[in-house]
């Protein structure tokens, strides 16, 4: 991204208290104009926290964050009106069709008479509803319900929208259509910010957030967040007693990390400390068998687990 380009979200800061809980810890960060944000972390981390702030839905404790040049802060109501927002719990109105519901939406947005046939023929093809247009919002399985519930965000043709954990819930192919969409707007024009727990819906984003225990720890692309935060290679391990290796291997010197990844182990090895013989003999000589090493490309999984251990 080019310097000179004005950030679309600039957050400075960013703290929020409940009582004597911080939710939120002094997150500081910039989005720019085309950007896919993948704003990861557990529950509880702070991701929806954060995004609602930066909706103008609850007010900081302290800092201070701008959205498409709008003060949170100071005029809430105008970020609201310029946005799009899904949140967890998408408020689609079961009683009303697919059409009804996007039609009470663009009211909602104020999208002008005039351009309305239009926009929601356009919001029916980009998210393939055209054969449900009559079908209730109470009949659809949870795929489509949240491709509408895309629609009613995206009707006043927003410049940035914000996902909160948009798939959550929802089987691997309705979650891997709905990345198509957004890769679609993305291509379109359109500024992503998505919160997830899913750690491979991240490695597609343009740029990463790791949340932990409220605090930000990282905020970067994830080629850079590999590069800058693993050092080392990555080794899948075929060994058993699988459980025990880990552990093992977990306090084993020169293995930066160690964890379940299906039925391996993954490591991270530090450079210079083992070859894939030296630590083959190695678990050897505690009981444990080797049946194959492999190099793999390291994963936001490994970045995020190293990070927050870290932090613990």
């Amino acid at each position: 991204m080019a310097p000179e380009t004005a950030p679309i979200i600039s957050a400075q800061g960013l703290t929020k208290r409940f009582g004597n809980f911080t939710a939120v810890d002094d997150v500081t960060f910039q989005v720019y104009p085309g950007d896919i944000v993948g704003y990861l972390g557990p529950n509880g981390s702070g991701k929806t926290t954060t995004i609602r702030m930066l909706c103008g839905l609850i007010i900081p404790t302290s800092g201070m964050a701008f959205v498409l040049g709008v003060d949170v802060v100071k005029d809430p109501e105008e970020v609201k009106r310029q946005i799009g927002y899904m949140s967890q719990k998408f408020a689609l109105y079961d009683d009303l069709t697919v059409r009804e519901n996007l039609e009470f939406y663009a009211g909602v947005y104020d999208v002008p008479t005039e351009q309305e046939k239009q926009r929601l023929a356009e919001i029916y093809q980009m998210a393939g509803l055209e054969a449900r247009t009559n079908s209730p919002a109470s009949t659809l399985s949870g795929g489509w319900r949240q491709r509408l519930a895309l629609g009613c965000a995206l009707v006043h043709k927003p410049p940035l929208i914000f996902l909160d954990e948009p798939t959550s819930g929802v089987d691997p192919v309705a979650r891997r259509e709905f990345w198509d969409l957004i890769y679609q707007l993305a291509d379109e024009g359109t500024t992503i910010f998505v919160t997830t727990h899913y750690m491979d819906e991240a490695e597609h984003c343009s740029r990463v957030g790791f949340m932990h225990s409220g605090r930000l720890l990282a905020f970067d692309s994830p080629h850079d967040l590999k590069r800058h935060h693993l050092q080392g290679a990555a080794w899948a391990i075929d060994v058993s007693p699988l459980l025990e290796a880990v552990e093992v291997l977990s306090q084993t010197a020169g293995i930066v990390q160690a964890r379940l990844h299906g039925d391996q182990a993954q490591v991270i090895v530090a450079g210079g400390w083992w070859t894939p013989e030296s630590l083959t003999a190695e678990l050897a000589g505690k009981k444990l068998t080797v049946t194959g090493i492999e190099t793999v490309e390291p994963t936001l999984e490994d970045v995020f687990t190293l990070m927050a251990h870290q932090k613990v």
